[in-house]
């Protein structure tokens, strides 16, 4: 069984998107080449994956990935806090 990871990228009009996967890396660049990314990066670009939780299986993920982005913005960025 795969890891899944719920991660975190901040778009160049500075807005965080929020989503999972099993490979963050890849992920991202289907983000930035546009191809298989989400519709959310039509029209503003991805710049870095800037938070990453690991230790999810799918269905913890997608759980998680739903709590975050009912976060209000503050939390989002204490979450990606150093």
């Amino acid at each position: 069984m795969n890891e899944w990871f719920v991660y975190l990228i901040r778009a160049t009009d500075q807005s965080i998107y929020t989503g999972i996967t099993t490979d963050v890396e890849r992920r991202f660049n289907e983000h930035l080449k546009g191809r298989a990314g989400a519709k959310y990066f039509r029209g503003r670009s991805p710049e870095e994956v800037v938070f990453v939780e690991g230790g999810h299986n799918r269905s913890s993920a997608s759980i998680r990935e739903a709590q975050i982005k009912k976060l209000p913005r503050q939390n989002k960025l204490d979450l990606i806090k150093p």
